[in-house]
């Protein structure tokens, strides 16, 4: 069991001890997936937040596991195939947090190079939490790489929401929102994503006033939750509200 609220970065140290080994990160599964509109998915394990709705909650609890060590090579050779077979434009990585320090900071700037530079015609998307991108703005500078596209997730709309929903100190809820400024500032695409199912339409509202209160100019993606009966297990657990959204089953 593991005590709430915990400290994300310390969190994030002693995951990436377990995922990354010489320059080799841990990976669970690569497969063709429908986002996007069609998108060459690699699978990772490990992630510095426990999210009550997170889809891959068993395999961020206990990275050490699941899943095998792939070197940047073997993972950009392995979307570069996927995407060539299916005919798809974007490439990218999920499952996972891919930025805990600097040693994975490292590997997925291979892997997105090693996917750009082969095939000239994909895009990458970088899902991220952006913990690290506020906390470490030198990171931002390696991600100015040509067709690269960085979602951020965001957590909650403030400080106890974040806390409620990542299980982390709510002293940390700002960094992302500052990594996203910063990656718009300086001319990345970059955008915020948000789980309507646990935001609804008040904390749709709070954040774009949070944004906005930071001289962020965005719109939000928006998404929805992934209904798995453990997924729906652990939001009791955590006891996490999860609302209606209009015109959806």
């Amino acid at each position: 069991m593991i005590d709430m609220p915990f400290n994300p970065v310390e969190r994030a140290e002693e995951t990436e001890r377990l995922v990354m080994q010489g320059g080799q990160r841990k990976y669970y599964r690569f497969r063709a997936a429908p986002y996007y509109g069609g998108i060459a998915t690699a699978d990772a394990v490990g992630c510095c937040f426990l999210c009550a709705f997170c889809w891959n909650y068993f395999k961020i609890i206990t990275p050490q596991k699941y899943g095998k060590f792939y070197t940047p090579r073997e993972v950009s050779g392995r979307l570069l195939g996927i995407a060539r077979k299916r005919r798809f434009r974007l490439c990218r990585i999920t499952g996972c947090e891919p930025i805990l320090g600097e040693s994975s900071m490292v590997h997925i700037v291979k892997v997105i190079t090693g996917v750009l530079e082969k095939e000239r015609a994909l895009r990458f998307v970088l899902e991220t939490n952006g913990l690290f991108l506020g906390l470490q703005p030198d990171f931002i500078s390696r991600l100015k790489v040509p067709k690269l596209s960085v979602r951020v997730a965001v957590k909650g709309w403030d400080e106890p929401s974040f806390r409620h929903i990542t299980g982390a100190d709510e002293k940390y809820f700002e960094y992302p929102l500052l990594g996203l400024k910063r990656m718009i500032e300086e001319g990345l695409d970059a955008w915020p994503a948000v789980m309507w199912d646990t935001f609804g339409e008040s904390g749709i509202q709070k954040l774009k006033t949070r944004l906005v209160d930071m001289g962020i100019d965005s719109d939000i993606e928006i998404e929805g939750l992934e209904k798995y009966p453990y997924v729906l297990e652990n939001i009791v657990s955590r006891k996490v509200e999860i609302l209606d959204r209009p015109g959806r089953p």
